[in-house]
């Protein structure tokens, strides 16, 4: 599965679109299939041969932050497994976002 396809990255604000904005809105969500690894992105720009995004983090902790594109295809879980981004996820606004990761 192609993380993200560019009619999903043309959807995506460029970074720092939403900075000023009290509660934005996350477009896209992606996962890792064997750990509860979580990032919502919020925004995102081309950065030479990569795509930085920024969102909402849920790993070991719960943070906003950047996160590079790159880096997430070259994940690999057991068996092969990779980070995968939510089919079925429509944006939603952070507020309700953080709500389901208490």
């Amino acid at each position: 599965m192609e993380l993200l396809p560019p009619a999903v990255r043309a959807t995506l604000p460029a970074l720092y679109a939403q900075e000023k904005a009290d509660d934005p809105i996350a477009y896209v969500k992606f996962f890792t299939p064997w750990t509860n690894w979580t990032w919502y992105a919020t925004e995102g720009s081309p950065e030479g041969d990569d795509f930085t995004l920024f969102g909402f983090i849920v790993g070991q902790s719960k943070e906003l932050g950047y996160f590079s594109l790159n880096e997430m295809q070259k994940v690999r879980g057991p068996g092969g497994l990779t980070i995968e981004r939510d089919l079925y996820f429509n944006p939603v606004r952070l507020s309700e976002v953080k709500k389901l990761h208490p």
